[in-house]
């Protein structure tokens, strides 16, 4: 008999003390956004182009910067992959 009661009284507690679903998804949304956020601003800080710049700088930016370091041309692979990545982020392709 009193397992039963010890073990309600678990049971009560767990279910008033568990983190509440709708706070944890709204926290989730919140930190996606935050790190969408990041990820724009490092896109522009990659190319080397104010936040907020048109298609054209973030084409023209992409262009620049690839040329010198292309792995065809010798350039490193994981250099020219971030930019494209950048580019990509910021043109929303």
């Amino acid at each position: 008999m009193k397992w039963i009661v010890a073990a309600l009284l678990i049971w009560a507690a767990w279910t008033y003390l568990k983190p509440s679903g709708k706070r944890r998804i709204a926290g989730d949304r919140e930190r996606t956004a935050d790190r969408a956020a990041r990820e724009r601003t490092d896109a522009y800080a990659t190319l080397g182009i104010a936040p907020g710049s048109d298609d054209e700088a973030i084409r023209a930016a992409h262009r620049r910067l690839l040329t010198g370091v292309h792995p065809d041309r010798g350039g490193s692979e994981a250099l020219a992959r971030r930019i494209n990545a950048a580019r990509d982020l910021l043109l929303d392709r």
